[in-house]
């Protein structure tokens, strides 16, 4: 018997060695799942090792309680600014009817105001949803209508509406939260209605999704077709973004609602798009963060600003007020999260990059046009190395050498001669190319840059097939003559108005003329085309521009020496008249 107990103990009771693989199995297994864990179920982008946090990514050094503000503020500049600002709460909503079988209904609102619109988050199994979600709105004028639609959400078949209200915004200030009565059999809805008056200066109107076209009215708002000969990418089939919009990178992935919708999403420079409806504006990103749908599926969890509302479909309810919406059944989840955080940076620097553009732009116009009361035959007799304090008038960087060779003319000559108010050399010039219109405002001083200013205006011709007959062109010079009368630096900068992604670039240009001798002097030329935004043909609107300019320089050059000639001709006879007058 005991011998029968020893042997029934050895099979029921594990051996030494069998207790050590245990343990270290256990322990080995514990150690997988803290490391991934302890990888995929960070707080945000910030919590990769080494990289930027994601509200400064997003937002700059902004504090944490004016982000919202300052992504308002970003939206009203980036969009032409309008002169008023609504500020739509959805608090609530009661007794609303009851759309699935149990009694219940899954609501969500669609906010509109004009072509702007909005979408709330979706409350499961509630008549009585209460939500707490701000959406701005921009309009030019008052009065203005809002429109609120609740539907219920229905996994399979289309939405059903609940019921809607139109509320009228017709003076500045806060309504207070008030119950307004849905057009159905049953339901109210509680809002909070806003309006603040902005800035003078903020004018133009916002349309559509909530930041979402501001590239599409960058591209359609001016006159002129915007023609791309490109074959139409996904961005333009199903979301119909610009031309100029190309998709950077795409991923399979799925939308977390009831269940998971799979689709797939692309990044552009501009917009996180889902396929289907969905279509996130950068400029409306909170933060961008890790999440976790399950515990064997990774996710991404995008975080919208307050007051942006969701896009294309109802996005998930948030803390603050914030919605977000959340991708999961990535192929590789921290992939595609380093993608979004180099597209929200890259989109940051563009933003900032552009805001920056458009004030020297708009430095430059108003000081190049300003009508000085004394018309000035000669430049400013001031050195040539730089003032710290002074801007400069082109991006050198861009430039590229196209011209260096001996001109017949003196740094002084050059300038009285050919540039002055009392010279037609620019009318010649602009003769013989066939331009038409031209307007020339006289040489000033300008506080912001060295030597003189002015502007031109003129109508030229496009000899590109992608360009209209001819556009309207803007010009602004700027010169600067050394103390000495020895050297002679003039600068333009041109805009075309009417061809296709004319607001994105500019053709600048340095000339320079060194004095040699009496009646010579070493000339050399450099252009570029310096691009305010990115486009999808920058690299050939950089050689064209180029190209273009190489042949309006020699024309120009042409041009300047018949001038020459004929004034020393002219000269030549008037000298010759004065000697055989005997009043002389």
């Amino acid at each position: 018997m005991v011998a029968i107990g020893e042997m029934a103990l050895g099979f029921l009771l594990p051996t030494w060695w069998e207790v050590e693989v245990s343990v270290a199995a256990a322990l080995f297994a514990i150690i997988v799942c803290s490391f991934f864990l302890g990888f995929s179920t960070g707080e945000g982008v910030g919590s990769c090792a080494g990289d930027d946090d994601p509200q400064d990514l997003l937002l700059g050094a902004v504090a944490p309680g004016d982000r919202d503000k300052e992504m308002v503020q970003l939206k009203v500049g980036s969009q032409g600014s309008s002169a008023y600002l609504i500020k739509l709460e959805l608090l609530a909503a009661k007794n609303l009817i009851g759309a699935n079988i149990n009694g219940t209904s899954d609501p969500y609102a669609i906010i509109t105001c004009g072509t702007q619109k909005r979408f709330s988050s979706m409350i499961p199994g509630s008549r009585n949803p209460i939500w707490g979600e701000w959406f701005n709105f921009c309009v030019d004028e008052l009065p203005a209508e809002i429109n609120v639609t609740i539907y219920d959400w229905d996994i399979i078949w289309k939405s059903m509406v609940l019921g809607s209200v139109s509320v009228p915004v017709e003076s500045e200030g806060q309504t207070g939260a008030l119950w307004y009565t849905l057009d159905s059999s049953s339901g109210q809805v509680c809002l909070l209605v806003k309006t603040i008056k902005l800035p003078v200066n903020a004018t133009g109107a916002m349309n559509g999704f909530a930041g979402a076209v501001a590239r599409r009215r960058i591209s359609l708002d001016k006159p002129g077709p915007t023609v791309v000969h490109q074959k139409p990418g996904p961005l333009q089939m199903i979301f119909d973004l610009p031309p100029d919009e190309v998709v950077e990178h795409s991923y399979s992935c799925a939308l977390e609602r009831s269940f998971l919708y799979h689709g797939r999403m692309y990044i552009s420079a501009w917009h996180i798009c889902f396929h289907s409806n969905v279509v996130i504006p950068f400029e409306d990103v909170y933060e961008i963060k890790r999440s976790q749908h399950a515990f064997i599926n990774p996710s991404i969890t995008i975080v919208l600003c307050t007051g942006s509302g969701g896009h294309g479909v109802p996005p998930l309810g948030g803390t603050e007020g914030r919605v977000r919406y959340k991708f999961a059944s990535f192929w590789n989840r921290n992939n595609t999260l380093r993608a979004l955080q180099r597209a929200a940076k890259n989109f940051k620097e563009m933003e900032a990059t552009e805001k920056k553009e458009k004030i020297q732009s708009a430095l430059r116009a108003k000081n190049s046009s300003v009508r000085s009361s004394d018309n000035v035959d000669e430049a400013s007799y001031v050195d040539l190395p730089k003032d710290e304090e002074s801007q400069p008038f082109i991006k050198e960087e861009v430039l590229v050498g196209i011209i260096n060779e001996e001109f017949p003319c003196t740094a002084e000559k050059f300038f009285v001669e050919l540039l002055g108010d009392n010279s037609k050399f620019i009318h010649e010039y602009r003769k013989a190319r066939k331009d038409t219109n031209l307007k020339i405002g006289p040489w000033h001083t300008a506080n912001q840059y060295k030597g003189q200013v002015r502007e031109i205006t003129f109508r030229s011709i496009c000899n590109s097939p992608m360009c209209p007959p001819d556009t309207a062109m803007t010009e602004w010079q700027h010169a600067i003559l050394s103390n000495d009368n020895m050297n002679l630096v003039f600068e333009s900068v041109q805009q075309a108005h009417d061809v296709p992604f004319g607001s994105y670039f500019e053709v600048h240009s340095k000339w320079v003329l060194e004095t040699k001798s009496e009646d010579s002097g070493i000339l050399a030329i450099k252009v570029g085309a310096h691009f305010k935004k990115w486009c999808v043909m920058q690299s050939k609107i950089k050689n064209s521009a180029v190209h273009e300019y190489k042949k309006e320089a020699e024309l120009m050059l042409e041009v300047a020496r018949e001038y020459l000639k004929s004034l020393t001709s002219r000269e030549g006879l008037n000298g010759i008249a004065s000697e055989g007058d005997p009043n002389t």
